[in-house]
């Protein structure tokens, strides 16, 4: 299948322009960022070559914008989009992204992470140097297993609200 992978510009942990998973599978990705037409972008693609889906790295940093114009994609152009990312930041808060995708999706499916505890996680805490949960700061910080931890709700609580 020919997949348009797409991924935020300011995700450059490994690269600008590259979506790597934990077990390092790689491929090339378009980024783009708050301003970028998605839709826009997408049309241009099909008319160097016919595409069979969309994937979305990162979805949590789409826009409200950007997850409309996802819909177009799915309902004038009739091709699947599939958007991975995170439900809420370190505070327990949603991303604007991760709520415009949770309402306007046509299908959700849950990829579930544990919880050190062997419940399903559904939080994420980051965490400093130390290994100590952070409270405040920016809703965006780039990281990856070094900087943040997926948890239940109950060890969330414990570990953001102690």
């Amino acid at each position: 299948m020919n997949t348009l992978v797409m991924a935020p510009v300011l995700d450059d942990r490994f690269g600008a322009g590259k979506v790597v998973s934990r077990i390092g599978v790689e491929a090339a990705a378009t980024t783009f960022g708050p301003g970028d037409d998605l839709l826009e972008i997408v049309e241009h693609r099909c008319k160097v070559e016919p595409l069979n889906c969309v994937l979305i790295d990162e979805a949590q940093f789409l826009t409200k914008e950007q997850v409309f114009q996802l819909g177009e994609v799915t309902d004038k152009l009739n091709i699947p989009v599939l958007a991975y990312g995170l439900r809420t930041d370190f505070q327990g808060e949603p991303f604007e992204g991760s709520k415009y995708l949770l309402a306007w999706s046509d299908n959700l499916k849950e990829i579930k992470a544990i919880c050190h505890c062997g419940s399903k996680a559904i939080m994420v805490i980051r965490l400093d140097e130390s290994g100590k949960a952070i409270r405040e700061g920016s809703q965006i910080e780039i990281g990856g297993n070094d900087r943040y931890l997926s948890m239940c709700r109950k060890h969330f609580k414990e570990n953001f609200l102690a």
